[in-house]
């Protein structure tokens, strides 16, 4: 019997029940333990990915001031070309969370290079069967009704960033394995040292070499591959790829949902009257978006690994109680930021562009930008549950129901059925975020954390065995 794979590790009578409840002094003293574990991973975390989007930003600002449709190209290219590869790669490897994150709680350490491998052998296939969206991606956006021009450029843009495609599938399931572990620091001083240097090969190629906006492509794929690390496969890399398989697609279904979501705000955006303008406008709000939810991706992370560990380790009441505490910190953070955006509302376009018509339009819509951001701190620390316990799949569901059903088709009606045009369909994008916000919310409440101790207990011994 205990050689069996669907033997728990723990039983229902081992679970410890730490956690909650207490005096207030004990509970402060909990809290603060708590929070300087998520600091731990979230910390690291939300610096790399404010550094990497950084890059993007300071890329976008160059190619902004050389001119509107230079910004609304190289928008177009990130946002939706690259943005989309992006997305799908960073779903797919945070089966690495889940799968490295209870590992590590269950002391199994020997499975996680293993994991690591595995999700690289798995995107990279991923990678090359994408590269055609790159290639083709001016036919493409013509195709779709996009302005010619426009097209045109975006799509040279995109070829430029063809690499980058490949440099996502490698890096992104390493910062996983490494913060799985709360080595994250590694990829933080990595991209750190990249930050200045992206800044430095950006104005030569733009400026100096006089490469205008694709050579602001060509900087931000340059910095990317700095930071990135490879080692040797093992021969256990290629055992029992189908249940990876499974999870990987089920993130990477998951978090591409998410992640395209207001990428499609963009696109969409290039229908309206007036297209070069407002694409420039709401791409610079998006970016300024973007990169803000990079704290709370960190905090995605963060909560994704705590949960994990806490589960891995049979510790149910210890994952509710990490979750507590990363949201609360996630939203607060989302507060300060989103009242910083409606005190400088009318100057938040000035550093991506120069033309007045452009900061105007910005101005416009910051206060969707503001209530944009105040989401931000709940909703990635759900999903930061949800790729903890493993939940990915069910999200899935959740995400194409609130954003696809209903956000999508409400921002149609209001932008174009009742002529709210970009506003309008901004607004139906935070409808439908704001329906999966609370579905996550009601699931998380009603979980019952020993079971997906359990559960967690379970799948580990399934994949120890499996190696």
């Amino acid at each position: 019997m205990e050689s069996r794979s669907d033997v728990p590790l723990i039983s229902d009578s081992e679970l410890p029940d730490r956690r909650g409840g207490g005096r207030i002094p004990e509970l402060a003293k909990e809290v603060w333990g708590e929070s300087k574990k998520l600091w731990v991973v979230a910390g690291p975390a939300a610096f790399t990915r404010l550094t990497f989007y950084g890059m993007t930003v300071v890329s976008q600002a160059f190619a902004g001031h050389i001119g509107d449709l230079e910004l609304a190209a190289f928008s177009i290219a990130t946002t939706v070309i690259s943005g989309l590869s992006f997305g799908f790669f960073v779903g797919m490897a945070s089966a690495m969370e889940t799968l490295c994150g209870q590992a590590y709680g269950a002391k199994q350490y020997h499975m996680m290079g293993i994991y690591l491998q595995r999700s690289w052998l798995i995107l990279l296939s991923f990678a090359v069967l994408l590269t055609p969206t790159y290639i083709f991606s001016g036919q493409l956006l013509t195709a779709l009704g996009q302005p010619a021009e426009l097209s045109r450029q975006a799509g040279v843009v995109s070829l430029y960033m063809l690499p980058l495609h490949f440099v996502y599938a490698i890096i992104l399931p390493l910062n996983k394995f490494l913060q799985c572990q709360r080595k994250n620091w590694v990829a933080a001083v990595t991209t750190a040292a990249a930050f200045p240097v992206h800044v430095v090969a950006t104005w030569l190629l733009v400026h100096y070499f006089r490469l205008g906006v694709f050579g602001a492509a060509m900087a931000l794929t340059l910095s990317w591959a700095l930071a990135t690390t490879w080692r040797g496969f093992s021969a256990s890399a290629f055992v029992d790829l189908k249940d990876f398989i499974k999870l990987s697609a089920a993130s990477g279904v998951m978090l591409c949902l998410e992640n395209w979501y207001y990428r499609i705000l963009v696109f969409l955006t290039g229908y309206v009257k007036n297209a070069e303008l407002a694409v420039d406008a709401l791409s610079i709000c998006i970016s300024y978006a973007g990169w803000e939810m990079m704290i709370h991706l960190g905090f995605l992370a963060g909560t994704g690994v705590r949960v994990a560990n806490e589960l891995g380790a049979a510790n149910g009441a210890g994952a509710r109680f990490a979750t507590i505490v990363s949201m609360t910190t996630s939203f607060l953070i989302s507060l300060f930021i989103s009242f910083l955006i409606l005190i400088f509302h009318d100057k938040l376009g000035m550093i991506f562009s120069s033309s007045q018509a452009v900061i105007d339009a910005v101005d416009n819509i910051s206060f969707l930008l503001a209530l944009t951001i105040l989401f931000n701190g709940i909703q990635p620390v759900l999903s930061g549950v949800a790729v903890g316990s493993g939940w990915q799949a069910l999200v899935a569901y959740v995400n194409i129901g609130s954003y696809y059903l209903i956000g999508v088709p409400f921002g149609f009606l209001l932008g174009w059925g009742l002529h709210y045009g970009v506003q309008g369909i901004w607004v139906g994008m935070i409808v439908g975020t704001m329906v999966q916000t609370l579905i996550l919310a009601y699931t998380i409440l009603r979980c019952d954390w020993n079971e997906e101790a359990l559960k967690a207990s379970t799948r580990m011994r399934r994949w120890s065995n499996s190696k």
